[in-house]
């Protein structure tokens, strides 16, 4: 999973995050509440024929913009940890996602669906927008549950992948190792945050 910004620092992250999801109302507004990620969790999973590889993240950062419904958000690709070794680490940075040149993988859209942020509930929604990952982008639509209260939101979302669409390769040896599909869930808690 990668991303468009050059060495990316969690101040680049924000400076980058704010202006992609709220150009538009920063043009006629100089004070604005939108949503940040206070925590996250981020689990990715392959289930190949001979093996099981699942590697987890709390990096995420992001913004929801509750007057737009535009969202952005990205993922460092070397804060994952798990895999079945440091071996497979290591081949996940190196030569599948290329973590140097990529250093992160992000996801901006738009949620599609109606959603009324100042009621509490638990609302069914799609999202659409365009994932990058390794240098390529591609238009994803993704279903997942918000719950809005007055403490803030939880999203709750899975869906899948498929390597080939982001270019990513697997050498005929380990291909009975590496699923062709990889499997992603989200959880987050966000926060209403001001922004000057």
């Amino acid at each position: 999973m990668t991303s468009c910004f050059p060495k990316v620092t969690p101040l680049k992250f924000k400076i980058v995050l704010v202006i992609s999801v709220l150009f538009a109302g920063l043009m006629y507004a100089s004070v604005r509440q939108v949503y940040s990620i206070k925590s996250s969790k981020v689990v990715f999973k392959s289930e190949a024929e001979l093996e099981t590889i699942s590697a987890e993240s709390t990096a995420l950062t992001g913004l929801v913009d509750p007057n737009n419904k535009n969202f952005a958000f990205s993922i460092s690709n070397k804060s994952f940890n798990g895999f079945n070794s440091a071996l497979q680490k290591e081949h996940f940075n190196d030569n599948y996602i290329e973590s140097d040149k990529y250093p992160s993988t992000t996801f901006t859209g738009r949620i599609i669906d109606d959603i009324d942020f100042k009621k509490t509930g638990t609302y069914v929604i799609r999202v659409k927008g365009m994932f990058k990952i390794k240098g390529v982008t591609k238009e994803e639509l993704i279903k997942g549950i918000i719950e809005v209260s007055p403490a803030g939101l939880k999203l709750n979302t899975n869906f899948s992948l498929l390597l080939s669409d982001y270019e990513i390769r697997i050498p005929r040896i380990v291909n009975q190792k590496i699923a062709p599909e990889i499997n992603v869930s989200i959880q987050a808690n966000l926060v209403l945050t001001t922004i000057k």
